[in-house]
């Protein structure tokens, strides 16, 4: 419509945010612009370092940094991706990794230090293996995206010209992990980004088991994909908060229908209807209430591990929205 509200929008494709992308299910009072970016790492980077969008999808351990950095950007306690973090963390055969503890000592290869999958990896294996984080030296081979962090000693870069992949392959890393988050990968997602295929054992051979026992006592859900609005167009604009709200809930509720019908069939619908066996009939629970748990663990633990400065309160971070 005329009168909407142009915003720009970068936000990944899933099969419960396509019909917003596509229009189907409209914001409410906004003229969306959606903006595709492969992969949508990179516009994490663009989002804190030039608030190049207006609304964007971004990583929720650099959002919680960059806000406790003072980068004017306010979340939704909606969350577009989830999953849990036993599994993920691949060991080199000839490590002699066997236990969590054996990582200390040894080299462990992940992306960058903030990379949200790391984060969520280091305080299950801090807080239920006692893991000594301190005593592992973290090796990574991207940036921070958000240029302000300052990083703890065992952090250090590869070589020039190395990568973590070829580090692993080499068997000069004890583990790392896999995917984008790692070793499944060369390259910045700004510039030369490849995907790499590799086959190693993952740390915990029984992550599933580890992880329906560890939600059934913490009620944590790892979140990523969350949803970032300009602090500057919520200033101006209150009601934005409450149009996005709502059609990420609608375009994530006809999923969660087609879902029980059966009819949602990607591998990604594949692997929610999995994770619906663990935490319920909602895999992908939207609000500040149902998240609360999780989001206090995920700016606790990026205190703990020297990612932000202070520790930050939810109020500072997400806004109180819940289905209604």
């Amino acid at each position: 419509m005329p009168n909407d509200l142009r915003l720009k929008i970068a936000i990944a494709e899933f099969p419960h945010t396509s019909a917003i992308r596509n229009g189907s299910i409209p914001i409410e009072g906004v003229d969306a612009e959606f903006v595709t970016v492969q992969p949508q790492i990179g516009a994490f980077r663009r989002m804190v370092r030039q608030l190049e969008f207006d609304v964007c999808e971004l990583a929720p351990t650099t959002y919680i940094i960059a806000r406790s950095y003072g980068i004017p950007l306010v979340a939704l306690p909606v969350f577009v991706t989830r999953r849990f973090h036993h599994s993920g963390l691949l060991v080199h055969p000839d490590s002699g990794v066997v236990v969590p503890k054996d990582l200390e000592g040894k080299k462990v290869g992940v992306r960058a230090y903030s990379v949200t999958t790391g984060v969520w990896t280091r305080s299950v294996l801090i807080e239920e293996f006692g893991l000594d984080s301190g005593k592992v030296t973290w090796v990574v081979d991207d940036e921070e995206h958000v240029q302000q962090l300052r990083l703890p000693s065992n952090v250090v870069h590869v070589a020039e010209g190395d990568t973590l992949a070829g580090m692993m392959a080499a068997g000069k890393l004890a583990a790392g992990f896999e995917g984008n988050a790692g070793i499944g990968r060369t390259g910045s997602p700004t510039g030369g980004w490849k995907e790499v295929e590799n086959d190693y054992p993952d740390l915990f051979p029984n992550a599933e088991e580890l992880e329906a026992d560890w939600y059934a006592r913490t009620h944590i859900y790892p979140m990523h994909g969350t949803i970032v609005v300009k602090e500057s167009i919520l200033k101006e604009h209150p009601w934005v908060a409450a149009s996005l709200f709502k059609a990420f809930s609608t375009a994530k509720n006809e999923w969660l229908a087609r879902l029980e019908d059966g009819t949602a069939t990607t591998a990604s619908d594949k692997r929610y209807a999995g994770l619906r066996k663990i935490v319920g009939a909602d895999p992908l629970p939207y609000g500040f209430e149902v998240n609360r748990p999780t989001m206090e663990a995920l700016a606790r633990t990026a205190f703990a591990q020297e990612l932000t400065p202070r520790l930050m309160p939810l109020d500072e971070l997400f806004l109180d929205l819940n289905p209604v």
